[in-house]
């Protein structure tokens, strides 16, 4: 048995230490959220001003806080809170107990500022222990970390849960692919950490320079999140690759990468409810949803000392899974983030988010994993644009098999939305790659 696995569960797989609470009987969960959520509750009301006068407001204190089910009735946060109280407003601990901020890139404006006391920082590496043990992720495995280190709280993030699981860490960060490339295979790096459409990247900069990844790598496992990514873009990454690819679900304001992900099933990524509480509610009437039905994440801390986050709402649409995984997690499940409430489209009074065009492309194959949605108005007609990257096979293809494919195309696309768009192909390695988070949209309506 590995050192770093002390247990098995009951569905015969070795378990991590650190991964002992996700398998706690949901009674005991429970019990332990309850008092976390109240200590929470009443240290946020103490010390966050902007906190203890919406409690006010609504007549609540932290003693009503008696059940779970008492969480409904508490304020929400949202994004905004966190530019309008630059730089320390949400902080609950003094600046002396604080060891590390973190922030956005505040290119609109002010950035969010995310706090940790050294008890936060070691809350986060233990989850995301869980999270890449949950992956399949062990002692002994080279990783390779292509998330941007910095202010950015993906690449410190993982790189500390990493090695404290007991892999050998790599920290590329983001860029200067043609050595992350040299330094993945010299090295025989097993894990990959980076977005879907850095890795993406990789994979394109591979096959120019004569390389197989199937061939010449010994990656097993890519570690992807940050920005949503679909069922489909999953398949073409596995298939071309064949390394198993797995989600991985933060945000800063929670706490960073860590926040859930996904076990060797892919059944949906498992949260870490013992830290992290999940609701889903209606973005339009804020009501709470049953299990199963689709609406907004919210997430509460429940373990988070230097800023609370207390009903915050992530914007990204998902659904609770309460069924048991055949992993033997009891911790629940969310559908993996495909789409964000915010990153909704209006064409022509048609609600469609990108992922549905990102599912309609890949399920028509032969295309390259690369597209980009262009959304402009004519007139007082809104106008929908698809360019899509061609492979160097298909460009080189004869008109009657580039005709079939854009039909094809053009057809799922409208299954899909409702919409007919105009599809465009384009050349290959056209369409921008990138290094960090890629907008795969232009709505040119905005300017």
């Amino acid at each position: 048995m590995q050192e770093n696995f002390c247990f098995w569960n009951d569905a015969g797989n070795p378990v991590h230490p650190a991964s002992a609470a996700d398998f706690l009987p949901r009674a005991q969960l429970t019990l332990m959220q309850l008092h976390r959520l109240q200590v929470t509750i009443g240290r946020a009301y103490e010390h966050v001003p902007i906190f203890r006068e919406r409690m006010d407001a609504k007549g609540l204190k932290p003693a009503d806080i008696r059940s779970m089910a008492d969480l409904a009735h508490v304020p929400f946060t949202i994004k905004n809170d966190l530019r309008e109280t630059y730089p320390f407003g949400l902080f609950a601990s003094p600046i002396e107990d604080i060891v590390r901020l973190h922030a956005s890139s505040g290119t609109t404006g002010k950035p969010i500022v995310v706090a940790y006391t050294q008890n936060d920082l070691t809350v986060w590496k233990q989850v995301v222990i869980r999270a890449l043990a949950a992956a399949g992720v062990h002692r002994g495995d080279i990783l390779q970390n292509s998330y941007g280190y910095g202010l950015f709280t993906g690449g410190m993030g993982l790189h500390y849960g990493a090695e404290a699981l007991g892999c050998t860490v790599l920290p590329t960060s983001g860029g200067n692919t043609e050595r992350q490339l040299m330094l993945m295979r010299d090295m025989g790096v097993t894990v990959v950490c980076s977005t879907p459409s850095y890795f993406l990247h990789l994979l394109d900069v591979a096959e120019n320079s004569g390389l197989d990844f199937k061939r010449d790598f010994k990656l097993r496992i890519g570690i992807f999140g940050a920005e949503p990514w679909t069922e489909e873009m999953r398949q073409r990454i596995q298939d071309i690759s064949g390394v198993h690819a797995s989600d991985i679900y933060g945000l800063s304001e929670i706490i960073g990468p860590g926040v859930g992900g996904e076990c060797l099933y892919q059944t949906g990524m498992h949260i870490f409810e013992d830290h992290f509480y999940p609701e889903i509610i209606d973005p339009e009437t804020l009501e709470v949803l049953p299990a199963g039905e689709i609406g907004e994440l919210v997430l509460t801390t429940l373990s988070k000392e230097a800023m609370p986050m207390i009903r915050y709402r992530t914007r990204d649409l998902s659904q609770l899974i309460d069924e048991p995984c055949r992993c033997g997690r009891t911790i629940r499940r969310i559908r993996r983030i495909s789409a964000r409430s915010d990153d909704m489209l209006i064409i022509r009074g048609v609600n469609i988010f990108p992922s549905q065009i990102e599912s309609a492309l890949l399920a028509a194959q032969m295309t390259s994993p690369h597209y980009l949605i262009v959304v402009d108005r004519k007139g007082n007609l809104d106008t929908l644009e698809v360019q899509v990257e061609l492979t160097s096979a298909l460009f080189s293809d004869d008109i009657s098999t580039l005709e079939k494919l854009h039909k094809r195309i053009s057809g799922a696309i409208l299954e899909s939305t409702g919409l007919r768009a105009a599809v465009t192909f384009v050349k290959p390695q056209t369409l921008p790659r990138s290094e960090g988070k890629l907008s795969r949209v232009r709505d040119l309506r905005k300017k």
